[in-house]
C-alpha cells in the first residue's frame, strides 16, 4: 500500500508565472518552486500570495528535490516549445525529462502563444490576485491582457 500523499507542484521560473500561466490550478496546489537565482525584491512579494492560498508551500530552488519525483505527484512546468523566455524554456526542459521518465508533468504556457490555451472564467479574479500579489508587476499585465485573459494546459503522451 502506497501511503505518499500526492501533491500538485507548480514549477514557475519567475514570482508570477504560477498566477499568470496557472490560476485555475492555485486552488489545488500544494508546492511552488520558483528559481532559485529569483532577486530578493520579488522573492518579498511571493509572501503576499500566502494571504489568499494558506495552503501552498514556495521554495527557491535550481534543482526538483529527488523525493518529490513520484508519479504521484502532478506537476506544472512551463511549455518548453511555445514559452520564449529561456529561464522558462529551460525549466520546461527539465519537465520534458521528467515525463519522459513517466512522472505526471502537465505543461503551461505564459505568453499564449501556444495552440491549446483557454479563455479564464474568472478574469477579474485573476487580475485582482495579481494586483495585490505583485504590485511591483502591475504594468506588465496592464496592458498586455494575454497575461490576464488566457491560460493553457497540455500534456505529452510518449
Amino acid at each position: 500500500m502506497n501511503n505518499k500523499k500526492s501533491q500538485t507542484i507548480i514549477i514557475a521560473p519567475h514570482p508570477d508565472d504560477e498566477i499568470i500561466g496557472c490560476y485555475e490550478n492555485l486552488q489545488e496546489a500544494n508546492l511552488i518552486i520558483y528559481d532559485g537565482d529569483t532577486p530578493a525584491n520579488r522573492r518579498n512579494e511571493i509572501l503576499n500570495l500566502r494571504n489568499h492560498f494558506k495552503q501552498i508551500n514556495q521554495l527557491f530552488l535550481k534543482s526538483i528535490p529527488p523525493n518529490l519525483l513520484n508519479t504521484e505527484n502532478k506537476f506544472l512546468f512551463p511549455d518548453p516549445i511555445y514559452e520564449i523566455h529561456p529561464l522558462h524554456r529551460s525549466w520546461g526542459f527539465v519537465g520534458e525529462q521528467y515525463a519522459r521518465m513517466g512522472l505526471n508533468i502537465i505543461f503551461y504556457n505564459t505568453t499564449m502563444t501556444a495552440p491549446y490555451i483557454h479563455e479564464v472564467k474568472n478574469i477579474n479574479e485573476k487580475k485582482g490576485l495579481l494586483n495585490e500579489v505583485y504590485l511591483s508587476q502591475r504594468s506588465l499585465w496592464r496592458y498586455e491582457k494575454k497575461y490576464i485573459l488566457f491560460e493553457g494546459y497540455c500534456q505529452w503522451l510518449f
